[in-house]
């Protein structure tokens, strides 16, 4: 894939070969970016997993970034007063799982009490290919329905590994202060690193690196997630 020119200069600020620690690379990408737009700031992490494993689980950023979600609740009765005094954008049961089974998908975060699985999980072709069914590994099926949705208005997300054993998720905008930038990939470094299973032996973190969304990547001294 050719590259263009402003990329091209971009990759002669970087030292090849070079580990950065993850202030020094928070900086550099910040400098790197040419786009027209805000990028997002990515982190990529490569780990060693068996091709029957994976890691999944949420992490809430110390400098939120995202937009406001707009987040979808299945429950009932008192469950479902308390979704939309928590501030929920749609509560409901039945006439969602109807609505979904529609077409409609104005929604970016799905909750659900356990007692609405059985009929939530009949929407897994819809909602598993988004992403977006509930599911306890990641707390979106709770019964603290109000902690849930706090949570993910403050800005809690997930991270899974794809079937390469590798993990992409968002940490930030490059408009961001470089420190908040560093704040926010070393916490997702350490969370990710904290779902090492305990049949794997030596080095899980194999590599990590982080870019803006039009950015070449800056590789990090992943120690930290070793230690």
């Amino acid at each position: 894939m050719k590259r263009g020119k402003k990329y091209q200069d971009a990759v002669k600020k970087i030292e090849k070969g070079k580990l950065y620690s993850i202030n020094e690379a928070s900086e550099l990408v910040k400098s790197l970016s040419y786009a027209k737009f805000d990028e997002s700031l990515e982190l990529h992490v490569k780990l060693s997993l068996k091709k029957s494993q994976s890691v999944r689980d949420t992490l809430l950023f110390p400098h939120n970034f995202g937009e406001e979600k707009r987040i979808l609740v299945f429950a009932r009765d008192d469950k479902a007063q308390e979704a939309k005094e928590a501030g929920a954008t749609y509560v409901g049961d039945m006439d969602l799982i109807e609505k979904i089974k529609t077409g409609w998908d104005e929604f970016d975060v799905c909750v659900a009490t356990p007692d609405m699985m059985k009929d939530v999980g009949k929407l897994g072709p819809i909602l598993g290919r988004r992403g977006l069914m509930p599911n306890p590994k990641t707390h979106t099926v709770t019964m603290d329905i109000r902690g849930a949705i706090a949570e993910l208005k403050q800005g809690r997300v997930e991270f899974r590994s794809d079937k390469s054993g590798v993990v992409h998720l968002k940490v930030g905008k490059l408009s961001m202060s470089a420190s908040d930038l560093a704040d926010n990939t070393a916490l997702a470094l350490t969370e990710i690193a904290k779902k090492k299973p305990v049949d794997t032996k030596g080095v899980f973190v194999l590599s990590a690196a982080i870019s803006g969304t039009m950015t070449p990547g800056v590789a990090l001294d992943s120690a930290i997630a070793n230690a």
